[in-house]
């Protein structure tokens, strides 16, 4: 089933035919509004966020605090598109409504910026990503809530509105959806699951919505486990990533049964994360070897194919962690780290960093193009890291060590450009982002 965009079913007749249309079409922008949503007058960049003295923090020694640039008010989330050299956050008025705007990284210009809107649910920020499908890319704001007149029926739906990266140029897609959804953007496409069998995809570039319910998937050949606590793990170019209690396949794909890590009990694969080229996942060792109890194996294998990249082995945990680390990619794709692991994927090349009685001490939280990692020891996971928790410490992949910081040094968010964007909350409670470029 496919159609160009998906409205809610209409219950209760005009009122609730107004309701939506406010939701959809709020806001407004009193300088005039472009094609598509994108705001007139942004193509000329205007003068830097924050224009004037830069806060400086304590932060590692790579980036200089100098000079750079500062955003006040930045949403939680925010997205960046690493071939435009943009960042995209979220900005919300005194009145509940919220506005994407975007920041050129390498020198601190404003760019495009969009319409003002409401969200169904407008006592939290929306979620924002990126995702690419061929050579577009666009960024993407989904909240879900509800809509009601007070006399018909309340209706839940997902909202998601995609700016075009090149030029802000916006289209709305509304979901009929009950439940919390799991919104998975590691391209092509736009999933939605409701965190197990059921679908449903969102073009990014057509905005066209496909359903695909949990009795439409096919499983692979004599796999029993598939279909035992089947879930959604987001979508490859194949076709969508899904696992079962044990084992993963694509739908219309490849199945890791045939592509499991040498040395690996080819039936036990799990997926524990995914990025826009690769999936991160754990296995156990051949049955009957030595290791078998006491160790797994992680690897990361081609999203594409399913070819293994590189592995790495570690010892199992003492309790088995409530949610698995995300993986994380540099901006070209040479490194990835989730938790204590380590994958250099041009090298092929891993590391797990624990101690000698298996312990896992350290979180890493971001990575770069220069090969550095940054992350915090005796953290919990990778937000923690980046909120100051534990001790900073930089790893270096030439040379597999790691390095601690000053005690009170900030963690890069993210870098692009050559410019690690950090984050801060000053005394009356403003988030303020701030771009900080290398040293030297």
């Amino acid at each position: 089933m496919r159609q160009k965009i998906v409205r809610l079913t209409l219950v209760g007749g005009v009122v609730f035919l107004a309701l939506l249309l406010l939701l959809a079409t709020c806001g407004g922008d009193p300088g005039g509004e472009g094609k598509n949503g994108a705001a007139t007058g942004t193509a000329e960049p205007v003068e830097p966020p924050g224009a004037g003295p830069v806060t400086r923090l304590t932060v590692p020694p790579q980036y200089a605090t100098d000079r750079g640039w500062e955003i006040i008010g930045a949403s939680p989330d925010v997205a960046v598109s690493h071939t435009a050299g943009l960042l995209a956050y979220l900005e919300r008025s005194k009145d509940g409504r919220y506005r994407l705007r975007t920041v050129d990284t390498a020198t601190g210009e404003l760019g495009w910026r969009g319409r003002a809107w409401t969200q169904p649910d407008p006592s939290h920020y929306p979620k924002l990503a990126a995702v690419a499908k061929g050579d577009r890319q666009y960024f993407v704001t989904w909240s879900y809530g509800k809509v009601g007149d007070g006399l018909s029926p309340s209706s839940t739906f997902i909202a998601l509105d995609l700016y075009d990266v090149t030029n802000g140029n916006r289209q709305r897609v509304e979901v009929p959806w009950s439940g919390a959804p799991d919104v998975h953007t590691t391209g092509p496409d736009i999933v939605i699951s409701d965190g197990k069998a059921n679908s449903t995809l969102v073009d990014p570039v057509t905005g066209e919505v496909s359903e695909l319910p949990a009795d439409k998937l096919k499983y692979p050949k004599g796999c029993t486990a598939c279909k035992q606590l089947t879930e959604v793990h987001g979508q490859t170019p194949d076709g969508l990533l899904l696992g079962g209690a044990r084992e993963f396949w694509v739908s219309d794909g490849w199945f890791s049964r045939n592509v499991a890590p040498k040395g690996a009990d080819r039936g036990s694969g799990v997926v524990t994360s995914a990025t826009p080229g690769q999936v991160l996942a754990k296995w156990a060792p051949a049955k009957r070897t030595k290791r078998a109890a006491t160790h797994e194996l992680w690897a990361v294998h081609d999203a594409a194919s399913g070819e293994v990249l590189t592995s790495v082995e570690c010892h199992k945990p003492a309790i088995k962690p409530g949610r698995y680390p995300q993986a994380v990619l540099s901006p070209s794709g040479a490194y990835l780290i989730a938790g204590n692991l380590a994958f250099d994927l041009e090298a092929k090349q891993g590391r797990c960093f624990e101690d000698e009685e298996g312990a896992a001490h350290l979180t890493l939280a971001t990575v770069t193009d220069d090969g550095l990692a940054y992350g915090a020891e005796n953290a919990r996971d990778a937000s923690e890291a980046l909120a100051g928790g534990g001790i900073p410490v930089v790893m270096d992949f030439a040379t597999w060590s790691t390095e601690r910081l000053s005690r009170n040094a900030r963690l890069p968010g993210t870098e692009t450009t050559g410019v690690g964007v950090f984050r801060w909350t000053d005394r009356q409670d403003r988030a303020h982002l701030i771009g900080y470029p290398r040293a030297g």
